[in-house]
C-alpha cells in the first residue's frame, strides 16, 4: 500500500531557470500536468501545473502590439516567476489513503515524492491512485463483485465472513465494516472475485447473513 510502489519514478524535473515556452514544450511532449522545479541537487524548490502556464500567457484579445509585446516578455520569462512555492509532497513511507486524503483535500492532481533531503524522487497522480486500487482491489477483473451484507448482530462478524469466504475457496480482496448511519443497519462489504455469485450468496446465507440487494424503483408510466 506504499505509494512508492506505484509512483512515476525519476519524474522529468525542471530548473527555476528555465522559461515558460520550454516548459509548456516539456508538458506538451510528457502529456502530463505538473512539472516540480529543483535545484542543483535536485532538491524541490517549486511546482509548476500546465494551469500557471496558462495564466501566464499572454491574452489573444490584447491589441496587436501589445500582444507582441506580451509574446516576447512570456518568451523570456523563467519558471521560477510563475512557480507555485506553496506545495504539498508525499514521503517514501506515505501510502494510498495518504495520498488519496491530501488529493482530495487539497482539490490537486499530482505530489511529489520527496526523500528525507527534499529529493525528488518521483511523482504520484490521481490516475497513479486509481491504477494502484485497481490492482489492489482486482476491479475490473473478470469474476470481480462487490457484496454488500447486513451485520447479523452477532461478534467478529468480519472474522466469521472471512472464514466462510476461505472455507469456500472464495478468494476475496476487500472486507470493511462501515459505521451505522441514522435509521439503517451497519452493513459489510466485501470484494470477491468469483463467477458463481450465487455460491457466495448462500454460503453468507448459511452464516447467519443477510445479502442486501438493491432496490429497483417501479417504473411509473
Amino acid at each position: 500500500m506504499f505509494i512508492t510502489q506505484h509512483m512515476t519514478r525519476n519524474p522529468v524535473t525542471i530548473s527555476p531557470e528555465t522559461t515558460l515556452p520550454a516548459v509548456r514544450e516539456i508538458l506538451g511532449k510528457g502529456k502530463f500536468r505538473h512539472l516540480p522545479v529543483v535545484d542543483g541537487e535536485n532538491r524541490l524548490i517549486g511546482i509548476v501545473t500546465d494551469r500557471d502556464l496558462r495564466s501566464a500567457a499572454p491574452s489573444s484579445v490584447l491589441p496587436k502590439e501589445r500582444l507582441k509585446a506580451c509574446h516576447s516578455e512570456f518568451d523570456q520569462t523563467p519558471v521560477s516567476a510563475i512557480m507555485s512555492r506553496a506545495f504539498f509532497t508525499l514521503t517514501p513511507m506515505s501510502t494510498l489513503d495518504d495520498a488519496l486524503i491530501l488529493l482530495d483535500r487539497e482539490k490537486i492532481g499530482a505530489l511529489p515524492v520527496v526523500d528525507q533531503e527534499q529529493r525528488v524522487i518521483g511523482m504520484f497522480s490521481t490516475r497513479d491512485l486509481m491504477a494502484a486500487y485497481r490492482r489492489l482491489f482486482g476491479l475490473g477483473e473478470r469474476g470481480s463483485a462487490m457484496i454488500v451484507v447486513e451485520h447479523d448482530g452477532k461478534r467478529k462478524p468480519l472474522s466469521r465472513i472471512a472464514k466462510v469466504l476461505e472455507e469456500h475457496s472464495i478468494r476475496f480482496t476487500r472486507l470493511i465494516r462501515t459505521e451505522p448511519e441514522e435509521a439503517a443497519p451497519e452493513r459489510i462489504y466485501l470484494r470477491v472475485n468469483t463467477y458463481n455469485i450465487s455460491a457466495v450468496h448462500q454460503a453468507l446465507g448459511e452464516a447467519g447473513f443477510s445479502v442486501v440487494l438493491p432496490k429497483i424503483p417501479e417504473f411509473i408510466g
